[in-house]
């Protein structure tokens, strides 16, 4: 199977707990991750923040006054999907233990769920899309290595 390039930014806010996620977020697993998700070339910039930075994000950009697990900042889909996809440890942290996740493979869910969304994938417009980006994440996370990340207990 052939990969597309990425050309990866990897950066951590700086947060009591950065080192504990700098660690377990090598380049090389971000960047597995990121290309299982992509159809085209791709310039991503991944940065992983603290709540405070992320509830500020997603204030500022979709009005919603809380930090959520990933944001998505796709500015171009074709031919190169140029994004930033800013994840909110402490919620991914949470959101883990609450779903009894690892960490690391709760991180590879989100960064491919940005990296869908990154390039025009969207499970808000249909139960259908929802359906659709769902069987593709967990198809990529399987080929991963990975359980079906919907998959209930």
């Amino acid at each position: 199977m052939s990969l597309n390039q990425l050309q990866l930014s990897l950066q951590f806010g700086r947060f009591p707990e950065a080192a504990t996620h700098r660690e377990l977020l090598s380049r090389s697993k971000v960047t597995r991750w990121i290309r299982h998700a992509l159809a085209v070339d791709a310039e991503i910039t991944v940065r992983i923040v603290d709540a405070e930075e992320g509830q500020r994000l997603n204030r500022e950009f979709r009005k919603k006054d809380y930090a959520t697990n990933v944001l998505t900042f796709d500015y171009q889909q074709e031919p190169t999907a140029m994004a930033d996809l800013v994840l909110c440890a402490p919620v991914v942290e949470r959101e883990a233990q609450e779903q009894n996740k690892s960490l690391e493979e709760h991180y590879a869910h989100l960064l491919v769920h940005g990296t869908l969304h990154a390039q025009g994938w969207d499970h808000e417009t249909s139960d259908e899309d929802a359906e659709e980006m769902e069987s593709y994440e967990t198809d990529i996370m399987q080929e991963l290595g990975f359980a079906d990340p919907y998959a209930k207990d």
